[in-house]
């Protein structure tokens, strides 16, 4: 594994960090398939993006987690802005450099990601076409997610005071007041709803999984970017490609993955249930990232 900084060639000037985890016996003479992992929101690329990158290298791939842009390594100001439309251009941008790699096969290029992230791996495919396969692990798109609750019980109109708060922060930053954040999972375990959520909080914020460039938060004009972004636009006429889903049997967020595989238009593709896992377990839980790699390898492999 190499830490590595490229250019965001999206015109942003902004250097990404990643950590490119290479397969065993790895000669550079050789051409190899190459996958790229997304973060959740939230997350950075040493928690669980990392994970599975390391885990895809054992089986045979080229593996490469990154920060997203303002985030973790990657630089970029304000400083924990979660732009949708970013971290989807993140994607292609990281894409961007595994084709200068002589070592890559940039004809077998697949992208996978957890959570928002996963969300975003979707809408870069519908978008750029050098990305030959899709997966994803506990699924967000992240518009719906915030517009319509984590269990999908909100109208889109009742999420118009998250707008007004995204335009009231843009303007109090505008007169240089520091940043209003919003929480990417709960800040305190207090705050909870759930005992699903209550994990994201432990996630985050405790030793079983904090990282120090993971503040768990995003800056509150991210969500003018946020409420009206949605991961799966024309993913019925654009995504394509073949697409593999595995999710959590309890998961809350399960109806975003439900959502993908009605919309996309893709001729092959499958949902992979992970019994009796909820959404967090897919992050680090040993049993169920086993099984859920169990599935993404031989997936990859076969349409990269």
């Amino acid at each position: 594994m190499n830490k590595v900084y490229f250019p965001n060639t999206n015109g942003l000037d902004i250097t990404l960090a990643g950590l490119i985890n290479f397969p065993t016996n790895f000669d550079e003479n050789k051409r190899y398939p190459a996958i790229v992992v997304s973060h959740p929101g939230g997350g950075v690329k040493e928690q669980t993006a990392g994970t599975y990158a390391k885990k895809l290298a054992e089986q045979g791939f080229i593996a490469l987690a990154y920060d997203a842009s303002y985030q973790g390594e990657s630089t970029g100001s304000p400083r924990q802005l979660e732009n949708p439309h970013v971290r989807t251009e993140d994607v292609s941008a990281v894409i961007d450099y595994l084709t200068t790699l002589e070592y890559v096969d940039s004809d077998r290029i697949g992208a996978m990601g957890i959570c928002a992230g996963a969300g975003y791996t979707a809408n870069a495919a519908i978008n750029d076409r050098r990305i030959k396969a899709v997966g994803t692990v506990s699924m967000v798109n992240i518009g719906q997610m915030f517009r319509n609750g984590w269990d999908n019980n909100v109208k889109d109109s009742d999420a118009i005071p998250f707008l007004e708060a995204g335009s009231g922060a843009r303007t109090a930053d505008a007169s240089g007041s520091e940043p209003a954040t919003i929480p990417m999972a709960p800040m305190k375990e207090e705050d909870a709803p759930n005992e699903e959520l209550r994990q994201a909080w432990e996630y985050y914020h405790t030793d079983r999984a904090a990282y120090c460039t993971a503040p768990g938060f995003a800056t509150a004009r991210s969500l003018t970017q946020i409420i009206a972004y949605d991961a799966f636009f024309k993913a019925e006429a654009f995504l394509t490609q073949p697409l593999l889903t595995v999710v959590g049997s309890n998961a809350g967020s399960k109806w975003m993955s439900d959502d993908l595989m009605v919309r996309a238009a893709s001729n092959d593709k499958q949902m992979y249930v992970v019994d009796g896992a909820n959404h967090m377990d897919l992050y680090d839980g040993e049993s169920p990232i086993a099984e859920a790699i169990g599935v993404l390898a031989p997936f990859f492999q076969r349409t990269l």
